[in-house]
């Protein structure tokens, strides 16, 4: 049976747990007596870790909310072929990333991969990084959330509620699921994502049967790759916008990689998990923003995303000319409950990330507390708590503060973590070049197409959208972007970056043991299983 492994050797397994209800694994330390928990083992299979990572893309929130911005501000009717661009480019950094997964299977994902390949100083400088990433994610989710909730509520039933009284329920609903089995979450997940995928199909479909909108399929207006870099023809308007917009739409993809210690088969569902959540959800994107827009007309499209009162009608004209209004009714609930799933999916990722940095015995405090699981169920509930309680203060800032669920909170905060973890993506791309060819681990999977190339290519494409994202920022955030926040998000990535680098080379200095520690708390099975 697994357990969690620590280098160095030091460490050594104590056996099952006493209650053996979790397949649950202590390790403890010979020297200073630290003990490692993992998190339940064989909890999740291949569908669940998908419906996790998928659902923190959102699929109906990533289409009604991030294509109207593309085809009226950015590529126009082009966006589909942003799609196409974005799926290259994030295709051949999972090839890179799925590889690294058959051999290092850890909590820490992004932290642990970079720490193999990187080196302990850039990768705890990542963990600190894409952690806050994750931990802002959730809030950002949940103030759109509220206002979708919000919206449902006064335009259905006349009912009139302020929006923090959704965002605390959400909050308590994250941290109730995350306390129980992993699997728990991911039957929540599996129901909300299934029903969005299907809602956002039916549109798609009816225009497909009908032979497309007024202008037919618009292929050439719609799908040509040259396009996705070429502005619509307004002004203003940024093919850049378009593209940025388009990758956005993917973030949390990579959190397969998080769920390993708590798969069947890490070695085989991680990789596949992650190569299906990339590939499938960009072929799905450009298919649904396709229809979405031929079913409207091209330069229709482009006229109603300019306004915000009508950006939604690209996907609702279609499916209400074809179902009726109840559709409509249907597509705002499910924008209510994907935008749940989604923050829930972030709760889930941001919970394991402050796990697997309290669980590595940089400080014993916080080794007993962060990096410790639950005795029945497995699940990093203490870490779960932190992370509820980090969220509780970001909600109540933005309320004392008077600020917007949607044009504040939820814009700012996006915008932070993702700025966060297009850079740590970057990274990590370039990590699994060093890890296979640098360090020359695994020569038998490395390989100068997928563990050199593809990871190359896929890393200097993550620049390229961090790039956009600079460059169009305060466009992303709109209304928003006068605020503190918005002008503190740049020092606030580097200077956490520097911390964590810091933090690092103290330990390098004064606790040579605690360093060796850093990204080191890996899943025993390191080969791939027959």
């Amino acid at each position: 049976m697994g357990h969690t492994r620590a280098m160095p050797d030091s460490y050594r397994s104590l056996g099952r747990h006493p209650k053996d209800m979790t397949d649950q694994v202590v390790s403890r330390d010979e020297n200073t007596g630290d003990s490692v928990q993992r998190l339940k083992r064989n909890a999740v299979g291949t569908l669940g870790v998908i419906f996790m990572a998928v659902a923190t893309a959102a699929p109906i929130t990533a289409m009604v909310g991030n294509v109207p911005i593309a085809v009226g501000f950015g590529n126009g009717s082009h966006a589909p072929a942003g799609y196409i661009v974005a799926t290259v480019v994030l295709g051949l950094f999972a090839i890179g990333y799925a590889t690294m997964a058959k051999h290092i299977t850890t909590t820490g994902a992004f932290y642990g991969y970079i720490s193999h390949g990187l080196g302990r100083v850039v990768g705890m400088a990542s963990g600190l990084l894409i952690t806050m990433a994750y931990i802002v994610f959730e809030a950002s989710l949940i103030g759109i959330f509220s206002f979708f909730f919000k919206n449902f509520l006064s335009s259905q039933f006349g009912v009139e509620i302020h929006w923090i009284i959704p965002a605390l329920l959400m909050l308590v609903l994250n941290a109730i699921l995350t306390y129980f089995d992993v699997n728990l979450t991911a039957k929540v997940l599996g129901v909300f994502l299934v029903t969005e995928i299907v809602m956002l199909s039916l549109g798609a479909i009816a225009v497909l049967v009908k032979g497309g909108g007024p202008d037919g399929f618009a292929i050439a207006e719609t799908l040509n790759p040259i396009g996705a870099f070429t502005p619509a023809a307004i002004a203003g308007a940024s093919a850049g916008l378009g593209l940025f917009f388009a990758f956005w739409s993917w973030v949390g993809f990579e959190s397969t990689a998080m769920y390993g210690e708590e798969s069947k088969d890490p070695k085989r569902i991680i990789p596949r998990a992650t190569m299906i959540a990339v590939l499938g959800v960009g072929l799905f994107y450009v298919f649904v923003s396709w229809m979405a827009i031929a079913g409207t007309g091209p330069q229709q499209s482009i006229e109603l995303a300019q306004s915000a009162d009508t950006s939604s009608e690209i996907f609702f004209g279609p499916v209400r000319d074809t179902y009726g209004e109840w559709a409509i009714t249907l597509f705002n609930i499910l924008l209510v409950t994907g935008s749940f799933a989604c923050g829930m999916a972030f709760h889930n990722c941001a919970s394991r990330y402050l796990y697997a940095l309290g669980r590595e015995g940089l400080s014993k405090g916080l080794q007993k507390t962060l990096g410790a699981t639950h005795p029945t169920h497995g699940s990093p509930h203490i870490a779960s708590f932190v992370q509820s309680g980090i969220t509780l203060v970001l909600i109540l800032a933005f309320f004392v503060a008077g600020m917007d669920p949607y044009v504040h909170m939820y814009t700012l905060l996006a915008i932070l973590g993702t700025m966060a973890i297009l850079i740590v993506q970057s990274l990590c791309a370039f990590a699994v070049i060093a890890y296979f060819h640098f360090h020359k681990n695994h020569p038998s999977s490395a390989h100068w197409f997928k563990t050199f190339l593809a990871p190359l290519l896929g890393g200097v494409g993550m620049l390229y959208v961090v790039y956009l994202l600079w460059e169009h920022k305060e466009s992303a955030a709109g209304a928003a972007s006068g605020t503190l926040l918005f002008k503190l998000t740049p020092w606030i990535v580097v200077g956490l970056f520097v911390f964590g680098a810091g933090m690092s080379l103290y330990f390098k200095l004064r606790d040579p043991r605690r360093y060796d520690l850093i990204g080191r708390v890996v899943f025993e099975d390191n080969e791939i299983r027959d």
